[in-house]
């Protein structure tokens, strides 16, 4: 996906992994005003293609990935983690009431994977995506109000298809978070159009009314659009398309959004009553019961909108007063990682993890994620990349990478092996131990110069992969500043989390041999 930049600046082919997921860069100031988009057609291509393009390559990423039959797991863990900010969004997910009612604690992706599901975690990364790039602009409160909405009744749905043991309930959360995607995306990009119709909402017109004389078409027909050009899935598309038979998940998700909307209007509204009552009876319980779910839910709409990374939406949430014997439950905050330094608990946790998945004989690709997971968020390196000699064991090559640019690293990381002595490589096949490079801390003799070519990073180290104390491959880490040097405790733990690989190999290998 190479190619030059676009009009917004955006390069998809950035050298980076999955570059799919990575938003797009903001228009120039400077850059000349382009014509506004007229009619329906116009709009959609338009959100979708200057104002959203990383959107629909996030929908067709997870669809690649969904389909790669060899290590999907793997390659969504690999995507999410090399975002930061989302790799905490979706640990603060995993460990929310909504997603974990069991309260299993969740430290990793790859964890957030097994326990929410696979589907689970590619849908909350496309959900992510959405959210972040519509709280970048527009007319903001009309952004924020739309998106509060859309949070409540999302939670709302889903606890209603959960009460009807309905099993899309994950799916129908989704659906009604994007169920309004045409409205946010209007309000957030739609310019000079998006004021005028503001005027004319604040002036007394319907939102048809004011849509179709100042449009010519209605925001849901936008929204309509947009899902089907990012294939956001059947059932979003099928309750916005108004089904005359709708199923349960779509009955949840029109339920939820006319109570989202009316429960705007007060908890006490005379309106909302008559909503509970329908509720109750398609949920199968009493209206007062329903009433205390239906608050329960409201509370913890505004803590998800705050995991997404949109406090500011959770804010607008109708919630009910304390008065109501409704008391907000205090749940522990997964830290955001967003500096790369040691956590020696999370170390702790991923090794934990990776003990109990070697003796319950995991598969090498689960652990090996783990482990790089485990080096990267857990020892705090810039960059972590695993490499595997050729069958022929004269080539080294990288096979996967995390951290900044750690796709391009990959690419470049292959490395022959010819015997030369002093260099680094052969050197250390020669003779596979620990290293780390830096000031002062180059083992004597040693060259680095094609590590530096490919690396060109001021601080790093590598540590052997063995099976039956031959080595097959390495794993490297860098840190990319002169001033972060490798001190002995990050080093230690870097070669602890290293040895996972070499005894997950020995016991897998032990395994073949007994069966």
């Amino acid at each position: 996906m190479t190619g030059p930049a676009d009009p917004k600046g955006r390069r998809p082919g950035e050298s980076v992994l999955f570059p799919e997921l990575q938003l797009g860069v903001p228009a120039d100031a400077a850059a000349p005003a382009e014509r506004e988009p007229r009619g329906l057609g116009e709009w959609v291509a338009f959100i979708r293609d200057q104002e959203m393009p990383a959107l629909g390559a996030t929908v067709a990423l997870i669809h690649s990935v969904t389909e790669d039959e060899k290590s999907p797991t793997g390659k969504l863990a690999q995507a999410i983690l090399q975002d930061a900010a989302m790799t905490a969004k979706v640990l603060k997910l995993a460990n929310s009431v909504l997603y974990n009612p069991s309260r299993q604690a969740v430290s990793t992706i790859s964890r957030a994977i097994v326990v929410l599901g696979f589907n689970a975690v590619a849908e909350i990364a496309v959900a992510i995506r959405v959210i972040d790039a519509l709280l970048t602009g527009g007319i903001r409160q009309r952004v924020v109000t739309e998106m509060a909405r859309v949070f409540h009744a999302a939670v709302q749905a889903r606890a209603l298809a959960a009460l009807r043991r309905d099993g899309r309930s994950e799916e129908v959360f989704i659906a009604a978070l994007l169920s309004r995607v045409g409205e946010m995306a209007f309000w957030c990009f739609g310019g000079k159009l998006a004021q005028r119709l503001d005027e004319a909402l604040a002036a007394g017109q319907s939102d048809d009314e004011a849509q179709m004389s100042v449009l010519g078409f209605r925001l849901r027909q936008l929204s309509q659009g947009l899902a089907r050009e990012w294939k956001l899935g059947p059932l979003l598309q099928s309750v916005l398309d108004g089904s005359t038979r709708a199923s349960v998940p779509e009955q949840a998700i029109h339920f939820a959004h006319r109570f989202a909307a009316e429960v705007e209007n007060g908890w006490d509204s005379p309106g909302l009553e008559k909503i509970v009552r329908g509720l109750a009876t398609f949920a199968g319980l009493s209206s007062e019961a329903m009433r205390e779910e239906l608050a329960a839910n409201s509370v913890e709409a505004a803590r998800i909108a705050g995991y997404f990374g949109a406090a500011e939406v959770g804010e607008l949430i109708p919630r009910p007063t304390p008065a109501a014997g409704v008391v907000e439950p205090v749940e522990p905050e997964v830290v955001e990682i967003l500096a790369m330094e040691p956590d020696p608990h999370l170390q702790l946790r991923i090794l934990r993890e990776i003990s109990g998945r070697i003796a319950a004989g995991a598969n090498l690709n689960e652990i090996l994620q783990l482990v790089l997971e485990g080096i990267y968020r857990g020892v705090g390196f810039d960059r972590v990349l695993f490499a595997l000699l050729s069958p022929n064991r004269l080539q080294l090559i990288g096979k996967t990478a995390l951290g900044g640019s750690a796709e391009g690293l990959r690419q470049a990381f292959i490395f022959s092996l010819d015997g030369t002595p002093g260099d680094l490589f052969n050197e250390f096949f020669r003779n596979p131990r620990a290293m780390r490079f830096g000031p002062g801390q180059t083992p004597p003799g040693i060259r680095l110069d094609r590590l530096q070519q490919v690396a060109d990073a001021a601080n790093a180290c590598i540590a052997p992969i063995l099976a039956q104390g031959r080595p097959i491959g390495l794993f490297y880490a860098d840190r990319t500043h002169a001033a972060e040097g490798v001190d002995d405790e990050r080093f230690e733990a870097f070669q602890l989390f290293a040895q996972q690989v070499s005894l997950a190999v020995t016991a897998a290998s032990s395994s073949r041999q007994n069966g």
